[in-house]
């Protein structure tokens, strides 16, 4: 498995940006979809975008659509997700997630998770 460590999160206001970052170990980043998951106290973990292993393709929940983009630098084995327009809602700990599949079939393909970096959006 590659260990994944999340960094970026932080407290900010409503309508602020903020991106986070993911650091992968091991060699086999350039191989994997990679993704984001945010879980907010006393829900389920929700997925919120996925990019694939030659950043081709990028799939994102509805929820993160026009304000968060998701990118990755194989070179430095990193991948971000610069978030615009936070709202209250975005209030959650994110997830950095990789899967090893070759075809995505959709965000329960994730396995392996990083920490987890606390994102909270004040109204």
């Amino acid at each position: 498995q590659v260990q994944l460590v999340e960094s970026g999160g932080g407290l900010v206001q409503a309508g602020d940006s903020l991106r986070l970052s993911c650091a992968a170990s091991g060699r086999t980043f350039s191989s994997y979809w990679m993704g984001w998951f945010r879980q907010a106290p006393g829900k389920e973990r929700q997925f919120v975008a996925a990019i694939s292993a030659n950043g081709g393709n990028t799939v994102y929940a509805n929820s993160a659509k026009g304000r968060f983009t998701i990118a990755r630098d194989n070179a430095k084995n990193t991948m971000t997700l610069q978030m615009n327009s936070l709202k209250p809602e975005d209030t959650a700990v994110y997830y950095c997630a990789a899967t090893s599949k070759t075809y995505y079939t959709g965000p329960t393909d994730f396995r392996s998770w990083g920490q987890g970096t606390q994102v909270t959006v004040s109204s």
